[in-house]
């Protein structure tokens, strides 16, 4: 079975295991999945939801967020770890928005890879969840369940593995694929203890064939 066979056959197992592709994250406007995306970094997805509640209740918009302080924006988003760098982060990303794009998130690749704490993992979920364009997001559990399950081999870097990727994921399947990695490595093929005998993807994963 090569790479790609494999992954036509994961991708189908998994649409069928999780029909719904969504994003863990909670936002209703794109500046919002920018700013929870950077909170999200060492913490979890949960506590990011809950923290973001008081943030935009103080600060509804991205102006409303380049016009705050930095530690203000501290005071409120240091639950989720590394308060003081994501603050900045926010705060910067925020004034670029306002400043150069009249407050809208861009929507092309290598702009938002321009913004004050946007990698390559917060712009491929922009461009998949907010526009719909191709997209593979190569968070933790993206990198390791398609190493253990042979669709890539030995590769720990975000970028190559985002590369590797695209040359066997259907770019209209990509940024769905990865949330089911989530919710796969989340619920069965977790870090320490992966589920196999309970795995819908046992009979096509490299480590049981």
């Amino acid at each position: 079975m090569t790479k790609k066979q494999r992954a036509e056959a994961i991708i189908e197992r998994l649409e069928e295991a999780y029909p719904l592709a969504d994003c863990t994250l909670d936002y209703d406007e794109a500046w919002k999945l920018l700013v929870s995306v950077r909170l999200a970094a060492q913490c979890t997805d949960a506590r990011v939801n809950v923290v973001v509640k008081d943030l935009y209740a103080k600060y509804p918009s991205p102006a409303a967020l380049a016009a705050a302080s930095p530690e203000d924006i501290e005071e409120i988003v240091k639950p989720c770890g590394l308060g003081r760098s994501k603050a900045r982060d926010i705060h910067k990303c925020m004034n670029v928005l306002v400043e150069q794009y009249g407050g809208r998130v861009p929507e092309d690749f290598d702009a938002l890879l321009k913004l004050p704490g946007v990698g390559r993992k917060s712009a491929n979920l922009i461009m998949g969840d907010v526009f719909g364009k191709p997209a593979i997001v190569t968070d933790t559990h993206c990198i390791r369940l398609v190493n253990r399950m042979g669709l890539v081999d030995g590769i720990k870097e975000p970028k190559k593995v985002e590369m590797a990727l695209w040359k066997i994921i259907p770019g209209e399947k990509g940024s769905d694929f990865c949330h089911r990695l989530v919710h796969h490595g989340r619920e069965v093929c977790t870090a320490r203890k992966p589920r196999c005998g309970n795995c819908c993807l046992a009979d096509v994963c490299k480590q049981n064939v």
